[in-house]
């Protein structure tokens, strides 16, 4: 046990904020959740709890969290901190619910998550955008509204990569597909070459990674963010991604949608500083072409 006299009045997060400066702000604010701090021998879970001179704040920093119920496998945090909540979302996983699926969503996990890990002093997540069941990767959740709405109101200003392994090779090493989306069918979307009443113009940038067994294994980063943009281009571009056969794909080695987000580069809706995220290339994907990508 560690222990800190007040000299001031003073709300207790700054406070210990201050004195253990070594201590990063979410082990701290974990400390206050699970009973670690003591104010006068009392125990003190407010963060905004006011000391007065003279208080003794003591820390018992061995008090951990209890233990979370295990994530279904594929799924991961991959960073947490105030504001944000960034995971890793298998194949076959909604983000939020629909009609049918209620339950099993990334949404709803990762709600039951917060809240036992935060003992149900935080218990709400914001979707700041989705991933389709069938792609797999990054995903963002947002810890509070604000964080949520600042975050979709700068997405144009976030790179977001996939990988995305397609049918064929593609004309050009490089490219960018540009197209005009028709949304309005509620299943399927469609890569127009003309503009319409009913299309919003969808923007994607190629690069081409590696070839092999009649496949090529793609680098997407996105410049417009509609429904099924990548499916839809890909497949307008003769080259459907494996196993998408909604979008003309022919084969389905794996069992599923050969499309991953791979990398993401946020900025922190607190202070805007640059965070980086990356997570590479399921391995039953990486086999379908023969080329290394970390």
């Amino acid at each position: 046990m560690t222990s800190k006299t007040a000299t001031e009045t003073a709300p207790l997060l700054p406070f210990l904020l201050a004195q253990w400066p070594e201590v990063k702000r979410t082990k701290v604010k974990q400390w206050l959740r699970f009973d670690a701090i003591k104010v006068n021998g009392r125990t003190i879970t407010q963060h905004d709890h006011k000391l007065q001179p003279g208080d003794v704040v003591s820390i018992q920093p061995q008090k951990a969290p209890p233990a979370t119920t295990p994530l279904p496998a594929g799924l991961s945090v991959v960073h947490e901190d105030d504001e944000l909540l960034v995971i890793r979302k298998p194949v076959n996983l909604l983000t939020i619910a629909t009609d049918t699926e209620r339950d099993k969503t990334a949404f709803r996990i990762m709600t039951d998550y917060l809240r036992e890990s935060t003992h149900g002093s935080h218990d709400r997540l914001w979707i700041v955008h989705r991933l389709d069941r069938e792609t797999s990767g990054l995903l963002v959740l947002a810890k509070s509204e604000d964080a949520k709405v600042w975050l979709q109101e700068n997405w144009h200003r976030m790179d977001k990569r996939y990988l995305a392994i397609v049918e064929g090779s593609m004309k050009a090493p490089s490219g960018k597909l540009v197209n005009h989306i028709d949304e309005t069918q509620p299943h399927r979307v469609y890569a127009l070459d003309h503009a319409t009443a009913t299309t919003r113009e969808a923007v994607t940038h190629y690069r081409v990674l590696g070839t092999g067994y009649g496949r090529s294994l793609l680098e997407i980063t996105l410049e417009t963010g509609r429904r099924h943009q990548i499916r839809a281009q890909l497949a307008a571009a003769g080259c459907p991604i494996v196993g998408d056969d909604k979008y003309g794909a022919k084969s389905d080695p794996v069992k599923r949608i050969a499309l991953h987000a791979s990398d993401l580069k946020l900025l922190h809706p607190q202070d805007e500083r640059e965070l980086t995220f990356h997570s590479p290339l399921p391995q039953d994907l990486a086999r379908l072409v023969p080329v290394t990508v970390g």
